[in-house]
């Protein structure tokens, strides 16, 4: 049969993609997924903390005297791991952690000198591939990303909330 008296048809497929334009998405979201990684392993290999812990000194680098919950807050993760990366990023000489002295319950934490120079040294961006990508979008395209993800995680049986407060691993 000749090509060009191949007919087509039209099929209203509704609100459904065209039958592999998944595949499309699934490609994006490795190619996303990869690039964050390799960032991520650039970071440690280049200055020898996670992406998370430079992302922490940055925060505490542009607002020092946070607390605990505040860089758990400004990471989005859970108390327990931000406490983790702290403990880690003090122990190597980064972060100084100080008592409050009107309130001795009450933990500030500020970027060491040796931090700062680390922090200074480190490829960009320090935030990390992907927060640094999400805060560029428009208002309009960040809320349709999250939109989507959002229906996406409905088609997943089984999926915990709660791993939106951990870190990726390879960020870790």
């Amino acid at each position: 049969m000749p090509l060009n008296s191949i007919k087509t048809v039209a099929v209203d497929l509704g609100d459904k993609p065209a039958p592999l334009a998944y595949l499309d998405t699934l490609k994006n979201f490795r190619v996303v997924i990869r690039a964050a990684q390799r960032h991520s392993a650039w970071v440690e290999k280049q200055c020898g903390v996670s992406g998370a812990q430079l992302w922490v000194m940055q925060e505490l680098h542009d607002h020092s005297g946070l607390r605990v919950g505040d860089i758990a807050k400004k990471l989005a993760i859970h108390q327990t791991t931000a406490s983790n990366l702290l403990d880690s990023l003090e122990k190597r000489g980064y972060v100084v952690k100080t008592r409050d002295r009107e309130d001795q319950r009450v933990v500030k934490l500020a970027l060491s000198d040796q931090g700062a120079e680390l922090l200074l040294r480190a490829p960009a961006p320090a935030r990390g591939l992907l927060p640094e990508a999400l805060q560029k979008l428009d208002t309009e395209s960040l809320a349709k990303l999250n939109d989507g993800l959002k229906a996406l995680l409905e088609c997943i049986d089984g999926e915990d909330a709660g791993h939106g407060l951990q870190p990726l691993p390879f960020t870790l």
